[in-house]
């Protein structure tokens, strides 16, 4: 059995980011937070990297192409960090 909430994927209208949480506005009228630190690249950019971002498509996620990040709506929701990068032993 399917239902009008399986078929809408969220959305995000708006987006903030403090210095402890990024904060997801959804258009279905939700808010969502998550830690700063699960995004080791928005914890580490400026204030001014931060502020400026795109939200992609109809909203499905985010992107600052200051410091190259993405955070999907889905990700957030279901509590997806960031992983650093390994880099390899020279």
């Amino acid at each position: 059995m399917s239902t009008v909430a399986d078929s809408i994927e969220p959305r995000i209208k708006h987006i903030e980011v403090t210095d402890e949480a990024i904060t997801a506005h959804l258009v279905d009228g939700r808010v969502i937070s998550v830690p700063l630190a699960w995004s080791w690249r928005l914890a580490e950019a400026t204030e001014e990297q931060r502020r400026h971002f795109e939200i992609i498509g109809d909203g499905q996620g985010v992107h600052w192409p200051d410091i190259d990040e993405d955070i999907s709506a889905k990700g957030i929701l279901c509590g997806v960090p960031a992983r650093r990068p390994k880099h390899a032993l020279v």
